[in-house]
């Protein structure tokens, strides 16, 4: 069905963004269309799906991604982890909607007063890290925020922006599919850094976008 945000399928990486950033703002500014979320759609959807983004977010409760983006069913491929933290049982979900559903955009989305960048952070300051499969978590962040050690530990915004540019040239550089798909323009990755108090998202890097 058309239900007035938009017309069919988007054609390029840069109209998929361009569909996310519409819907954040309307989510910032209470007028949510709430889109794709009818019985009708649910049947329409029941044969095959087709989402237009894949977003790969952080676990955070906060970032509910079609709440945020004002969307519907099928529209995003949702995959999380805590940090959004990357394992082969990530890249192989982000491959599947790259490659056998054609999904035009990786949206990376992270955002601040994050949790596991919080702990990378006291590890750096007082040498402790987290017990049990945490501490896998907290090591892999660990990277992002070692580069950019002293802004970070002044502001930890500036870890959570490189640690999103971090993941978003690592799904490139790990992927063939993703850096394939990059190359030939069918596909961009671009990194979104989404504010808790206003709700908005910004952008902090991108592929191919």
């Amino acid at each position: 069905m058309d239900d007035g945000v938009d017309s069919g399928w988007p054609a390029s990486p840069a109209s998929a963004l361009q569909l996310l950033v519409d819907g954040n703002k309307r989510f910032v500014a209470g007028e949510r269309l709430h889109p794709h979320q009818d019985a009708d759609r649910r049947a329409a959807l029941a044969p095959a799906q087709r989402p237009f983004a894949v977003l790969f977010g952080c676990s955070d409760s906060r970032l509910a991604a079609e709440i945020i983006f004002d969307r519907g069913l099928g529209d995003l491929f949702v995959v999380r982890t805590a940090g959004h933290v990357v394992g082969a049982e990530i890249l192989g979900s982000i491959e599947y909607a790259v490659a056998a559903l054609d999904t035009p955009l990786i949206a990376v989305l992270g955002h601040d007063s994050c949790g596991a960048i919080a702990a990378a952070l006291d590890a750096v300051r007082h040498g402790t890290t987290p017990d049990g499969f945490v501490r896998d978590v907290v090591e892999r962040v660990m990277l992002s925020v070692l580069a950019v050690r002293s802004q970070a530990l002044a502001d930890a915004d500036a870890a959570v922006e490189e640690h999103i540019r971090y993941t978003v040239d690592l799904l490139v550089r790990r992927s063939q599919v993703i850096a394939d798909r990059l190359a030939d323009g069918r596909l961009g990755v671009v990194g979104l850094s989404y504010g808790l108090g206003e709700g908005t998202v910004r952008r902090v890097a991108g592929h191919g976008v």
